[in-house]
């Protein structure tokens, strides 16, 4: 037998199976071919899919972070809000104190029938300056006179029998309230009514 009939015997040999090589590989390659062909459709749907997924969470994030950016932007414009209505509240408090000393040198000199009328129209004067300058930033006194007694706003240090008041009612200041923005500044230093019934 000759090489070329050698070669030609071995190509026709059959595999395994009793198939002919030759019409194996013809089908493997038609079907690589068909396979081939379906693969770019499913690679597109496939990407497609895959994109709709990434757009959705990314819109996701995108809605959490500006919730998140309002809500911090709220937040900034109420902290700054409440800055600045109490930025002066320690300034002020300590100028309550000249106020205090400014109303007991009035007082003390009606009391004392004092004839330098001048210096106490001058200080009464100046006095009435600054509770301007207070009720610019929103200071304000708290009323206490006559009032039922509010632990909120007064703190108690006597309380005195009497007939001529109702029971727990402010008969005398003796060191004034103050609210800032309608928040207590200094509570009023009183002295609370007690009905001598209730005594009794």
């Amino acid at each position: 037998m000759t090489d070329y009939k050698k070669k030609i015997q071995k190509k026709a040999e059959p595999d395994k199976h009793g198939t002919d090589n030759k019409i194996s590989t013809k089908k493997d390659l038609a079907k690589e071919k068909k396979d081939k062909a379906a693969d770019p459709l499913k690679e597109m749907e496939t990407k497609i899919k895959s994109l709709e997924e990434e757009a959705k969470e990314t819109y996701d994030r995108f809605l959490r972070v500006s919730a998140e950016f309002e809500n911090y932007k709220k937040r900034s414009a109420r902290e700054m809000s409440e800055f600045k209505k109490f930025a002066n509240e320690s300034l002020i408090k300590e100028l309550l104190l000249v106020v205090d000393n400014m109303e007991r040198a009035i007082n003390s000199s009606k009391d004392e029938g004092n004839s330098n009328n001048g210096l106490v129209e001058g200080i009464d004067m100046t006095l009435k300056e600054l509770l301007k300058i207070f009720e610019k930033f929103s200071v304000k006194q708290v009323e206490s006179l006559g009032k039922p007694f509010d632990p909120n706003f007064h703190q108690a240090v006597m309380q005195e029998e009497t007939d001529k008041h109702p029971h727990n009612t402010v008969i005398n200041e003796l060191q004034k309230g103050y609210i800032i923005n309608e928040r207590l500044l200094r509570p009023a230093t009183v002295v609370v009514s007690m009905s001598k019934e209730k005594n009794n």
